[in-house]
């Protein structure tokens, strides 16, 4: 049986790697895309860019690179990749990713947060949290 310690090894092992331990460390896709259905569609679709982009291949993605959206100066300078620990600290307060963007939505509750991150990762073909 794993202990608390050796879980969290594991996870910051995977994390080095670029994959997400299953469904992104204890978030539920489901509620996840619940979450993104009821919040996030207002101005993000999977597949189509809205006022925010097409989210449906943000996973593994470098930040404000998708193709035919017009980023903010300060997203579209930046060279991070959308993986777990950034979109978890994304999703909690956009501005001290990165200052100066434009999305001014926060996901208060980190098991939301988790929970939509696991809906993200398991939209990716390049996630291990599948």
């Amino acid at each position: 049986m794993w202990r608390p310690l050796q879980a969290v090894v594991a996870a910051w092992a995977l994390s080095l790697l670029g994959l997400p331990p299953a469904q992104a460390q204890t978030g539920s896709v489901a509620k996840g895309q619940a979450i993104f259905e009821s919040r996030c569609v207002a101005c993000h679709s999977l597949d189509a860019n809205r006022v925010g982009p097409a989210l449906g291949a943000v996973w593994g993605r470098v930040a404000g690179k998708a193709p035919d959206f017009n980023y903010s100066k300060a997203l579209g300078a930046a060279t991070h990749v959308w993986e777990r620990d950034k979109l978890l600290a994304w999703l909690g307060n956009p501005e001290s990713v990165v200052p100066g963007q434009a999305m001014g939505y926060r996901v208060e509750l980190l098991d939301d947060r988790r929970d939509v991150v696991a809906y993200l990762a398991s939209l990716s073909k390049n996630s291990a949290a599948k």
